[in-house]
């Protein structure tokens, strides 16, 4: 979970590098035209799903691929890095109400605390991570709209991915539904590409793969794995620490300054975390001793 924290934690700072000469479908696009292949080849000879899972894995390609990624390459476009931190930060808590709700797992009141302690943790993060006016003015009501589509599409695909591999298989769910989602993109990417100016350059296409290699095929693996070995709010609540490694990056990249309130944030978010996995068990009866 710590690895995948770190993989995905670098994928807005890297992402932004990506946009910088090449525009968001087109850019999305590219990113999957690295990773099917690599899913694809990884799936072989274990392809082959039952004709009714076909629906629900087309659909759940378009919702995490196409409209979740999408959204959030325009996301990122559209603000800085520490609101575009803040909001992708909803994941986890979108996460947990969908698992609530469609797997039944149940979360306890200081579950609830530990995730908007969390929360709040990155919030002081993003204020900490020393972005200027000048970053704050490149932020739009569009690329924060762009980013929330984004949170609840990648939290729906990330629980509906756990239903349908527990059924089908991870790596047959995990190739076919991010071919749907390339397919679902080639178009309007194509549409894109003749009407934007963009510059494939040696920057964009190693972004491009670190996106496609590390974070959708590896992160997608390793993610799908953990999501069957514990529930799904210690899941969730663990990628509060991407953000901290995403704004470190940043300030790396950009020349960001981080502040004493970034280090108090990532001190709440371990304590929100803390109480999140908690996992408190009443003693059984034939133990207690009078």
């Amino acid at each position: 979970m710590f690895l995948l924290a770190v993989i995905w934690g670098l994928s807005i700072p890297i992402t932004k590098l990506g946009l910088e000469t090449v525009p968001p479908l087109m850019f999305t696009a590219m990113r999957f035209l690295v990773a099917v292949p690599l899913l694809l080849m990884l799936a072989a000879g274990r392809l082959r799903v039952p004709l009714r899972a076909v629906p629900s894995i087309i659909a759940l390609g378009v919702m995490g691929i196409t409209l979740g990624n999408v959204a959030q390459s325009f996301g990122v476009q559209g603000t800085s890095a520490s609101v575009g931190t803040i909001v992708s930060a909803t994941i986890p808590i979108f996460i947990v109400i969908f698992a609530a709700v469609r797997l039944g797992q149940p979360v306890a009141g200081r579950h609830w605390v530990g995730l908007l302690a969390a929360f709040a943790g990155i919030a002081m993060v993003a204020v900490g991570s020393g972005s200027g006016v000048e970053d704050l003015s490149k932020t739009t009501v569009t690329g924060v709209a762009w980013m929330l589509v984004s949170a609840v599409a990648i939290a729906f695909y990330y629980i509906w991915s756990a239903e349908l591999t527990n059924k089908y298989g991870t790596l047959p769910v995990a190739a076919w539904n991010a071919l749907a989602g390339l397919v679902a993109i080639l178009p309007l990417a194509a549409i894109e590409m003749a009407n934007t100016p963009h510059e494939v350059t040696v920057q964009a296409l190693w972004t491009t793969v670190y996106l496609g290699v590390m974070v959708t095929v590896a992160g997608l693996l390793l993610w799908l794995f953990i999501l069957r070995a514990v529930p799904a709010r210690v899941a969730a609540s663990v990628q509060y620490l991407q953000p901290v490694f995403g704004i470190t990056a940043a300030s790396l990249i950009f020349g960001d300054r981080l502040g004493g309130l970034f280090i108090a944030g990532v001190t709440v978010i371990l304590v929100g975390l803390a109480l999140a996995v908690s996992n408190k068990r009443p003693v059984p009866e034939d133990l207690v001793t009078e």
